[in-house]
This record gives structure tokens, C-alpha cells and sequence, in this order.
């Protein structure tokens, strides 16, 4: 006789047909079914936790393979993850991705989810028991990923003694580089995007570059080690969205790896300078999709085609300028940093380089330790002239630091 449990693994596997499978689950008492519906689905969580999956991932990757309502299972997940750990072995970053999906536990008792589930959402026993086996089996199809922080329950608490890891940017300075994004991403004037994106990069560049000195200067004392974070990549066109991420984390002293299958590039490097590539990347993911909405062509007869190939040559072009504008920028920032070094308070060339260079290369190792096999892809074609002109135009109106330091 088969048991619940074996008949929830085989329809989720699909060794036995869905409706059948479902149709069976759905006759046999509820009070059987659901104990063992809700175990299979935290034990495939659980899974993936383990298995490297952050909260903020985990529900972006099922929003976007799954029905519109499994993304909201992840969230009770978390919840449901969390309530089994003391918070003082939960990393505050996975603590912190609950907290902004609201995660909280909702249910009286694990017993009553489903019924509790269906009465929530307002499903019938067929739609509930259908919507948490799709969720299993959406679930089943995600892989182990590196683990980049520790899951709950293994987290180390924090040494008070003076090591840590990457500081993040000042919260105060993070506000501003906020608002003037923000404004950027408003306003309909290029000429005030353009001064507002530029403060935002100076910003941030001098405040990673005076940390990335200090913590030099600090010893051994407060060791600041490179960290990695995942930003999603969503489409369409991923790898012309995953090429842009790439060009803004190396002006900013990071580096990527795409994982277009999941939806995700990994961001290497020191926090200071991963959340300003956070930040600055998602900006300009908005003023890129602004400009292009603005130029791009009307319909026609080749409408559908003529308008995907220059949304992606629009990007191309849009991310090649916007590399040349950045990589302008941080050398700017550079010889900005080193031209005091005259002894009177200024930094020499000869402390700061070598600084830069020495984490270069342990972010490097970073990757090489959670990477150890990579390999390089093709540049994305381009496929319209009309797209790749509108896209230069609307980088150049993206322009980043120079411009407000040379108005200055």
C-alpha cells in the first residue's frame, strides 16, 4: 500500500500522472495529507537553505518559475525556517531578507497550515493541495548553490574584539546617495539625471576609497575580508542587464559571475563597494528603461521584431558607453584621492595603490575559492543601428562623476 508520503514524492517527480496523483491526494482524509504535505515542503526548503539559497533569492527564482502565489509560500517558509533557531545564529543578512518579505508566522500550528492556507487565500481543497504540489515541484528543480551566507542556525555570533568583516557604507551616506538616485530616476531633465547620478558616484567612490585606507592602515587589528552577494538578473535580456551589472562592479573595484539559469549574477567583493554597485546599477536600470521606452520605434509590420532587437542593441550600446563613462570616472577619483599626498594630510599614490591592488586580488581568491571553474561568454550581438545610437545618447545622458566635479 502506498503511503501519503511516498505518493506526494512520486507526483512531485512525476513517476505517476499529475491529475491521477493529485485526484488520490485529494479523496484520502486531510488529516493524513496535510502533516505530511507541510513536512515534504519544509523538508524541500530546508534543502535548499542548507544548499545556499537565500530568502530574497529563493522567492524571486519561485516568483518567476512558479504560479503567482508560490512566491507568498516562500515568504511563510522563512518564517516557518526561522522559529527553529535562537537569532543569535541567523547572519543579520539573512535575517534582514525575512524581514523585508514580511516573513512571519501566521498559522496556529504546522497541523492546520494547509486548511489555514486555503481559507487564507480562499482556495478549495483541489486549488490548495494543487498549489503547494506545484510549489514541490518547482522546488525540486533547484540545485545546490555555493553558500555565500551561512544559513540559519550556523551563523558565528560577531567577535566584539576588534576583527570584522567589510563595513558597510554609513547609513547617513547611504540616505544621500539614495535621494539623489532617486531624483535622478524622476526627473525628466537629462542635465539635472546627469548631476544628480554624478554626485551619487563621487559619493560613494571617495567613501570606498578613504575605507579601503583606513582598514589598510588598521593592521591586522580589524582584518576587512571580501564578501559576495547575489543581484538578480530578470528578463528580458538578461545578458545584456548581467553585462551592465558587470561594467558598473568593476568600476567599483568588484567583479562578477553570471548565472543566467537561476536568474543571478554574483557580486565579489568588499561591502562599501558591493552596495554601491547595488545601488548604482539599479538606478541606471531605470534611467536605461526610461530612455528606451522614450525612443523606441512605433509598430509596423516587423513591429514585434524590429522593437526586440533594438531593446537589445539599445542595452549594448547603452552599457558599453556607460563602461567608457565609469571607468573615466573612477581614475578621475583616483587622481583626485592622491593629489593631496603632499604630506600635509593628503594620500600619496604610493599608500593607496597597493591597497587597491592587494584586495583586487583577494577578491580574486574569493572567486576562485567559490568558483573554481568559470568560463567567458560571447558579447550579445547587435542587431539594430537604430538601438545601439538611441542606447550611446541616453548613456551619455546617464553621465556619471566627471561632470560635477568639472562644474565645480
Amino acid at each position: 500500500m502506498t503511503s501519503v508520503r511516498e505518493r506526494i514524492r512520486a507526483v512531485v517527480a512525476g513517476t505517476v500522472d499529475y491529475e491521477a496523483g493529485l485526484d488520490a491526494l485529494t479523496v484520502t482524509p486531510s488529516a493524513e495529507v496535510d502533516p505530511e504535505l507541510t513536512a515534504a515542503k519544509d523538508e524541500a526548503f530546508g534543502r535548499l537553505w542548507r544548499g545556499g539559497w537565500q530568502p530574497a533569492e529563493l522567492h524571486r527564482v519561485v516568483a518567476r518559475r512558479g504560479r503567482p502565489h508560490h512566491a507568498d509560500l516562500v515568504t511563510d517558509a522563512v518564517a516557518a525556517h526561522l522559529r527553529q533557531f535562537p537569532q543569535a545564529t541567523v547572519d543579520g543578512r539573512w535575517l534582514a531578507q525575512a524581514d523585508t518579505l514580511g516573513a512571519r508566522v501566521w498559522w496556529t500550528a504546522d497541523a492546520t497550515y494547509v486548511a489555514e492556507l486555503a481559507a487564507r487565500r480562499r482556495l478549495d481543497r483541489v486549488a490548495v493541495l494543487d498549489l503547494l504540489l506545484g510549489l514541490l515541484a518547482v522546488l525540486a528543480t533547484l540545485p545546490r548553490i555555493e553558500v555565500l551566507v551561512p544559513p540559519p542556525g550556523s551563523a558565528v555570533a560577531p567577535d566584539r574584539s576588534g576583527a570584522a568583516g567589510s563595513p558597510r557604507i554609513d547609513a547617513r551616506l547611504l540616505d544621500r546617495v539614495r535621494a539623489l538616485l532617486a531624483k535622478a530616476e524622476s526627473t525628466t531633465f537629462p542635465a539635472e539625471a546627469e548631476a544628480y547620478t554624478a554626485k551619487a558616484q563621487e559619493l560613494v567612490t571617495r567613501h570606498s576609497l578613504d575605507e579601503a585606507l583606513l582598514a589598510a592602515r588598521g593592521g591586522d587589528a580589524t582584518p576587512v575580508v571580501p564578501h559576495a552577494r547575489r543581484v538578480g538578473v530578470d528578463h528580458p535580456h538578461e545578458r545584456e542587464k548581467a553585462t551592465l551589472l558587470d561594467a558598473v562592479a568593476r568600476a567599483n573595484r568588484c567583479h562578477t559571475v553570471s548565472s543566467p539559469e537561476l536568474a543571478f549574477s554574483t557580486v565579489f567583493g568588499f561591502d562599501t563597494d558591493i552596495d554601491a554597485v547595488d545601488l548604482l546599477y539599479t538606478s541606471l536600470l531605470v534611467q536605461a528603461h526610461r530612455a528606451m521606452a522614450q525612443a523606441e520605434p512605433a509598430g509596423g509590420k516587423a513591429g514585434r521584431s524590429r522593437l526586440r532587437a533594438f531593446r537589445q542593441s539599445f542595452l549594448v550600446a547603452f552599457t558599453v558607453r556607460i563602461e567608457q563613462r565609469l571607468a573615466g570616472a573612477a581614475q578621475l577619483a583616483l587622481a583626485q584621492a592622491t593629489g593631496g599626498g603632499d604630506g600635509n594630510g593628503g594620500t600619496r599614490p604610493a599608500d593607496l595603490l597597493p591597497v587597491l591592488a592587494s584586495r583586487d586580488e583577494q577578491i580574486r581568491e574569493t572567486i576562485r575559492q567559490v568558483f573554481p571553474h568559470t568560463v567567458r561568454v560571447r558579447a550579445s550581438r547587435v542587431e539594430s543601428r537604430e538601438g545601439w545610437e538611441s542606447g550611446r545618447q541616453a548613456a551619455d545622458r546617464a553621465t556619471l562623476p566627471t561632470d560635477t566635479e568639472r562644474g565645480r
